[in-house]
């Protein structure tokens, strides 16, 4: 089995980091690509990044049909999951979001979880990802840390003490049963938050890859019915060749 992960951003060292988790989670016949976008924004946190980021994603799945001889499945690594159902039209495997994952799999182990995540301008993109997904009912709370991406991987000791706190707080005060950490950036942060809270603690890089390797075994793809059908023909004008539907 080979699974691509696609960082939307386009800072190395975090998708190094996603890689590792990704391994960490991937059963031994599984291969993991894991690419950022050859343009976009070095963090994403605001819809303006998400924009950007969104058609890197796209093209990362277009290239891994096109050009790098196929997957058998996709992951998007970014918690607000942008250009999750863009590039499940232009590609018959799963495409799995990574915040999508996380937070299905916490409703198995507790009725309410929380997201904790970066900075508070986020909340409102965590909302509406929440709202899509149809977890309202389900969602806690989302709790905001002071942060931003690239600081947890600056100043990991810092980081590690705000999403204990803020997981905290969402599980005394909004009565959490599992916390989902909201952002890529978090994945090594995710076992030492579960054993000192103890509840379950959702990375959704590790999450995606274990949904992602249930859907291929299980040969399930990405249904052409109706709503995610592949894009109609026509011509994109000055864009890379591989994105024009054919």
């Amino acid at each position: 089995m080979r699974i691509k992960i696609i960082n939307p951003n386009t800072t190395q060292a975090m998708t190094d980091g996603i890689y590792r988790a990704a391994l960490s989670a991937a059963s031994p016949d599984t291969e993991i690509v894991a690419v950022s976008p050859r343009c976009g924004p070095v963090s994403i946190e605001s819809w303006h990044d998400e924009v950007f980021a969104a058609a890197g994603v796209v093209e990362e799945v277009h290239r891994g049909e096109e050009l790098e001889g196929g997957f058998d499945a996709y992951i998007t690594a970014c918690y607000g999951d942008p250009g999750l159902n863009p590039a499940r039209e232009v590609t018959d495997k799963p495409v799995v979001g990574i915040a999508e994952a996380s937070m299905h799999l916490a409703t198995f182990v507790g009725y309410k979880f929380s997201v904790v995540t970066i900075l508070p301008r986020w909340k409102m993109v965590m909302e509406e990802v929440i709202g899509r997904y149809g977890l309202k009912e389900r969602c806690a709370s989302v709790r905001c840390t002071p942060m931003e991406v690239l600081e947890f991987e600056r100043d990991p000791e810092k980081g590690a003490r705000e999403l204990y706190d803020m997981s905290l707080r969402a599980i005394r005060e909004d009565e959490a049963e599992a916390i989902c950490l909201g952002c890529a950036g978090m994945v090594d942060f995710a076992a030492d938050l579960q054993e000192k809270l103890g509840v379950p603690v959702f990375d959704g890089v590790t999450a995606a890859v274990v949904v992602a390797e249930a859907l291929v075994r299980l040969n399930k793809k990405t249904s052409k019915n109706l709503y995610y059908n592949y894009p109609n023909i026509k011509e994109y004008t000055n864009c890379p060749e591989i994105i024009s539907p054919k």
